[in-house]
């Protein structure tokens, strides 16, 4: 039987035909989300219904365009500048986002989630306090409504002033009840926002004890971008990366420093800029397996970009020729890269990865096996 394209996503000559057994497989072995933006998790219907609760000229016409994934869709960063803009104005609907999406992630096999939210657009309706607490509300409560934890990382909106940057930074600092915030991040679009404009901000985070993540490498920008958000502004992280692949002494650096890449599947660029007929066979993300990079896939947007995070996981076995090995390996390599505590984290290694290795065992064999 074969198995179901997320409807957009061009087939591949690698593609394994995956039986009902195996799309369960993705579905329900344990998994950690650290790459998930929280305007990105919208579904339609509550677009629609937060809309109409705020009162904004967003027409109907103009939320099914947001959701259609055609050959040019919305760009999503315009989907997110119209809720910031024009429908977020309550912290109680950051709440509901959240905790719909932590319902959705959980059925999907998601025990761990990183949720990354930008404030600064949002800083006319509502204080970085009243919605941070919005959302961490959503977090305490998912463990015992759904089986899912998670944390959030505020991000900066490199799109926005350094100024504005610090400004985000002291609010996070500020807060003493914030045992669910480890770190932040910046993320928006990359392209003319250098990752270097933002240093200040990202010293004022490592001196108050945060972790940090960096979007680099995202829009095919030059693989300095990495280099910049390791060397200069201390990321333990990299969201995406891809254009690492083009400096192999940054690579080999890369892998010596065991750093991890949060990478995406379904990245809307190489959807655009490679073949259909190649898009499978010179995705970085094969180049940076083949190079010994900690690569584990994650949604991004997945609302928005009509993924889950069951398909995404999928993908590099499904179309990218990846081994069961090989996703078993990403799974390790998400709960190492994760910000859960050291504890959690030690015993997830063993807990997830037993599970999957028994969910495992019991899969029939592939046609072309």
């Amino acid at each position: 039987m074969r198995s179901t394209n997320p409807g957009w996503v061009p087939d591949s000559p690698l593609r394994r035909q995956l039986t009902p057994e195996w799309l369960a497989f993705f579905r329900t072995f344990p998994k950690a989300e650290t790459h998930c933006h929280l305007l990105g998790t919208i579904a339609e219907s509550t677009f629609r219904d937060l809309v109409r609760e705020s009162g904004a000229s967003v027409s109907d016409e103009e939320i099914s365009a947001f959701y259609t994934r055609g050959e040019k869709p919305v760009g999503v960063l315009k989907i997110f500048r119209t809720l910031e803009s024009q429908v977020l104005r309550e912290p109680e609907m950051l709440r509901r986002i959240a905790l719909e999406h932590l319902e959705r992630a959980a059925s999907l096999g998601v025990r761990w989630i990183e949720f990354s939210w930008n404030w600064t657009g949002l800083s006319r309706w509502m204080s970085y306090a009243d919605g941070a607490r919005a959302i961490q509300s959503a977090l305490l409560e998912a463990p015992e409504r759904f089986g899912i934890s998670g944390c959030l990382i505020p991000a900066i909106d490199r799109e926005a002033s350094p100024e504005d940057a610090c400004r985000l930074v002291e609010e996070v600092l500020s807060m003493k009840d914030r045992p669910l915030v480890p770190g932040i991040g910046i993320d928006y679009r990359e392209t003319g926002h250098e990752p270097e404009n933002f240093w200040k901000a990202f010293r004022l985070a490592s001196e108050g004890g945060l972790k940090i993540t960096i979007h680099a490498g995202e829009f095919g920008e030059h693989w300095r971008n990495v280099e910049t958000a390791v060397d200069l502004l201390g990321a333990c992280r990299i969201d995406h990366g891809y254009t690492i692949v083009d400096n192999p002494e940054l690579v080999e650096r890369a892998r010596r420093l065991a750093l991890p890449f949060a990478v995406v599947p379904t990245n809307s660029y190489y959807l655009r800029t490679l073949e259909p007929e190649r898009w499978a066979l010179d995705h970085p993300i094969r180049r940076m397996r083949d190079l010994g990079l900690s690569v584990y896939p994650n949604s991004d947007d997945p609302t928005m970009h009509r993924v889950s995070i069951d398909e995404s996981w999928r993908i590099p076995f499904e179309f990218f020729g990846f081994s069961l090995e090989d996703t078993r390996r990403m799974l390790a390599a998400s709960i190492e890269a994760s910000w859960a505590d050291a504890s959690d984290a030690r015993r997830w290694r063993v807990e997830w990865l037993e599970e999957f290795d028994r969910l495992a065992a019991g899969l029939p064999a592939l046609p072309s096996d």
